[in-house]
């Protein structure tokens, strides 16, 4: 199965969705091509102590795979990767998909219409796949992010990212230092503080984190889940509009969120006694600049006696420790590097070359990362990137619009076929009119006047990674393939193209 219609990189919720509409819509003839060992993608691969989401289990879940059993209202990751795995079963999506294949290069063949795809699997060797249509579902958290700090390989300690986390190492009573303060950290720092002999935490910029609602579901509400028609979607239903109205604020008003602002504040105050910590810990930003946090065991877990917040920049590490910025030495057993993914220069985009012989990361590089309906990238045709630029999200789930990506997805492969057409580019004033527009609607935005600096804006001062608004405008904007802002062409049965502009019934 080296030559098939359609690749699929990634088998985490991207590249499983478009595997499961693929087969529900009869395109039978793809392949799944992912390096781990199994399902999952980031949960698969995020087993740090306390890895949980941040998005109520109900709404983190496919629509047409509802889950009944959620065990409670903000799941941890093993129950995650089980959901993912279960349904990657009931799909029998592993009879498709080949684990442990790295994708080294994906190269457009001009001629012939086809992505060239070279992979090397440990056993099997280096295996070239030759598809008709590409899909990038590699996902934006595959890539660990490791701090750019002078003689950090020399630590003669463990060191470990927090999205490779190594089990074998026993913490307790150590002195463990964490650099970060993101997602993965407040959730870490929790679960070690406990164990360890002395915690130093090293914050560049202290985050919002709002307390998190969560709790047990009752065997009498899974019950209800299970038997009542309509009960979870509704559940499902209310989470989502809840959320859908931070957008809102986030992206139009500002001054909207600051209930957020005073539930944050309140968070800091109950779980710290300490006025020099909470100090140090307070953002001095508008809540959701950065990415919103949610926690309820941070701040305890900050304000605990063994556990110190550095906020003096990291100078250099030598073999026993970290030194700051003032020469302060602090001598640690272990280093836990909680500092995030390459997300908008994933090392990934290097590899895919387009027609022009140039590299996503090339192009991406003159301009900034952008993408048209954060899927079809001009002068890289037939390729279709889920989860690509601007369809991020600071209030609710992915999920949801990956399902609507893939709705675009099928449209998109529904109206090729019916058109005997054989390749597909969007037109580069489409893709930058669309940008344009997303831009001019995200300028009202927190993210940019919310007085921070993240990697949400780019060096050229675009927000690149962000959806603006409401994620059912993103829905309405794929539920049909718009085939007017593309160059297509067919093939004959010469095996030659028409090479001007297809004029088809969409």
């Amino acid at each position: 199965m080296n030559d098939v219609k359609i690749a699929i990189i990634g088998a985490g919720f991207s590249g499983m969705g478009a595997a499961i509409k693929l087969h529900q819509n009869g395109f039978e003839d793809f392949v799944v091509l992912d390096r781990g060992s199994d399902f999952g993608g980031t949960w698969r691969d995020n087993t740090y102590p306390g890895a949980a989401c941040d998005v109520p289990s109900h709404l983190y879940s496919y629509s047409f795979e509802l889950n009944p059993d959620w065990s409670r209202s903000f799941s941890k990751q093993p129950e995650i990767h089980a959901y993912i795995n279960r349904v990657a079963s009931k799909y029998d999506l592993a009879r498709r998909t080949r684990f442990g294949t790295e994708v080294t290069d994906a190269r457009w063949d001009e001629k012939a219409n086809r992505w060239i795809i070279e992979t090397s699997h440990p056993e099997h060797g280096d295996i070239t796949v030759r598809a008709e249509i590409l899909i990038g579902a590699i996902g934006p958290l595959c890539e660990p992010r490791l701090p750019d700090v002078a003689g950090i390989g020399d630590f003669a300690g463990e060191i470990f990212h927090s999205a490779r986390w190594n089990h074998e190492t026993d913490l307790r009573g150590k002195r463990v230092a964490v650099i970060g303060t993101g997602a993965s950290a407040i959730q870490i720092i929790p679960e070690l503080a406990p164990k360890i002999g002395h915690m130093d935490v090293y914050q560049r910029t202290a985050p919002w984190v709002l307390p998190r609602a969560d709790r047990h579901y009752t065997r009498v509400e899974n019950w209800l889940f299970r038997k009542v028609p309509g009960i979870q979607r509704l559940s499902r239903s209310g989470i989502y509009l809840a959320h859908e109205l931070v957008s809102y604020g986030l992206t139009h008003r500002p001054d909207v969120l600051r209930p957020a602002h005073a539930a944050g504040k309140a968070n800091i105050r109950r779980g710290i006694a300490d006025p020099v910590k909470r100090a140090k810990v307070t953002p001095k930003f508008k809540v959701g600049c950065k990415r919103i946090l949610l926690s309820n065991t941070y701040y305890p877990a900050l304000g605990q006696d063994n556990v110190d917040v550095v906020t003096d920049g990291i100078d250099h590490v030598t073999p026993t420790g970290i030194v700051t910025k003032d020469g302060t030495v602090r001598d640690v057993d272990a280093i836990v590097v909680a500092t995030g993914f390459h997300v908008t220069d994933s090392p990934g985009f290097e590899h895919i070359i387009g027609k022009d012989s140039e590299s996503l990361a090339q192009v991406w590089a003159r301009g900034g990362m952008s993408a048209y309906k954060g899927a079809m990238v001009h002068g890289f045709p037939n390729m279709f990137l889920m989860v690509g630029p601007a369809t991020g999200l600071g209030h609710t789930s992915m999920v949801f619009m990956i399902e609507s990506q893939l709705n675009y997805l099928i449209d998109f492969l529904k109206t090729t076929e019916r058109n005997a057409i054989a390749r597909t580019e969007v037109r580069a004033a489409d893709q930058k009119v669309y940008n344009k527009n997303l831009q001019k609607t995200l300028s009202t935005s927190v993210w940019e006047n919310g007085g921070c600096a993240s990697w949400y804006k780019d060096e050229f001062g675009n927000i690149t990674t962000l959806w603006p608004g409401f994620t059912f405008n993103f829905r309405k904007a794929t539920k049909n393939f718009d085939i007017a802002a593309y160059d297509t062409s067919r093939a004959d049965t010469t095996g030659t193209s028409d090479r001007s502009p297809a004029t088809v019934n969409s």
